[in-house]
């Protein structure tokens, strides 16, 4: 029985190897002993370590001494640069103090508002030259608000409202009809001023001389002259062909003689230039104005308006002109009116005329010249 059993034992693997072989398709090839190489546990890489568990330091822990320490140099050295930064800004101060001393200006201030109005300006005439027309009415209105105030507080009767519109007359036009028009414009805008002085003087019977309604109808007409006319100008000759680079460029050698005027005398002046009419302005400061003014026209000429660097010389030089004229003229008019700025609201400039002084001026030089010279353009 046992015998029988152990047969069928045996007998079990090798039926079952049998009916597999059988189960093999006849034209199947067996593999080869050496397709399945015999296992090497030598051929396996080492495990690699284990990552160390979650908050534990590879070194020592740092007590709290150290972390102490650490903790007192960062702030000593915060404390340090901290000091370092307060002593250079006592120190610009102080130099700023000094500056303003001697010449009535907050220099940091100066420049930050110059460089703004400056990109206004220059993106105006870089970009769209119509944009500059806002731009130029904006600051005659200003600037007749601004001149019109002072007038009144020296006793002067300057009406304000036939100011604006007669300004609106003559700038709003000036870029889009044709130059005599703006002459015609200005006739206009006097009469109005004038006639708006009289009857408003006849209205009002105050007993005011004869003398003095006639001085405030001229000052009336002169302020018209003075700023709305001057920025109609400039737009006539911005809008000219190419005139926006000759707008640019008198406006930058106005705005170079004026730094360097400034710089030069602050650095250099000792003897002045028109003690009675402006006592801070030294001969040393127009020197540096005259270098300025000189290297910038050349320099505008040659890669700005691309004409040949004697007319930048020639540039530059009615610039300095007109410029030092205009702000000597300005000055005499204040010292007359018995103020320092025409206003305040510009801090390191005093008022807009005080920065256009310079400017309006020139635009008369400026439109002349390229009349004259813009036929030489070097191409």
């Amino acid at each position: 029985m046992s015998d029988d059993s152990t047969g069928a034992d045996a007998d079990a693997p090798t039926s079952r190897r049998s009916a597999r072989d059988s189960s093999t398709p006849p034209d199947a090839t067996p593999l080869a002993d050496g397709a399945f190489p015999g296992f090497d546990a030598a051929s396996i890489p080492p495990r690699p370590p284990l990552p160390a568990e979650s908050g534990a330091m590879t070194g020592s822990p740092l007590s709290t001494a150290d972390h102490s320490a650490i903790r007192d140099q960062w702030r000593a050295r915060r404390d340090e640069f901290g000091t370092h930064v307060s002593y250079a800004r006592d120190q610009l101060d102080q130099a700023n103090e000094r500056i303003k001393e001697r010449t009535g200006r907050d220099l940091v201030l100066a420049i930050l508002i110059g460089l703004a109005f400056g990109g206004a300006l220059l993106a105006s005439l870089i970009f769209i030259k119509i944009l500059f027309v806002p731009f130029a009415l904006a600051a005659a209105l200003l600037g007749v608000y601004e001149l019109s105030l002072a007038l009144r507080a020296s006793g002067r009767r300057v009406d304000l409202v036939p100011q604006f519109i007669a300004a609106v007359l003559i700038v709003a036009p000036a870029f889009f009809v044709d130059a005599s028009l703006v002459w015609v414009m200005l006739f206009l805008a006097v009469a109005l001023v004038i006639v708006w002085r009289l009857l408003a003087q006849m209205v009002a019977k105050d007993g005011r001389t004869y003398g003095d309604v006639l001085a405030d109808a001229v000052i009336g007409g002169f302020v018209q002259i003075y700023v709305p006319f001057l920025a109609a100008v400039a737009l006539i000759l911005l809008k000219q062909e190419g005139g926006q680079w000759w707008v640019l460029s008198f406006i930058v050698i106005a705005v170079v003689a004026d730094t360097g005027a400034y710089a030069a005398g602050l650095a250099f002046g000792k003897h002045p230039m028109a003690p009675r009419i402006s006592p801070k302005k030294t001969w040393e400061g127009f020197g540096g104005a005259v270098v300025g003014s000189l290297v910038a026209g050349v320099l505008l000429a040659l890669f700005l308006l691309h004409v040949p660097w004697w007319i930048g010389v020639i540039f530059g030089a009615a610039i300095l002109l007109s410029a030092t004229l205009g702000d000597l003229g300005e000055s005499m008019l204040k010292r007359d009116l018995g103020i320092k700025d025409m206003s305040s609201w510009l801090p390191g400039h005093g008022g807009l005329l005080d920065r256009l002084d310079s400017i309006l001026p020139s635009t008369i030089p400026a439109l002349c010249l390229f009349f004259l010279f813009s036929s030489w353009v070097v191409l």
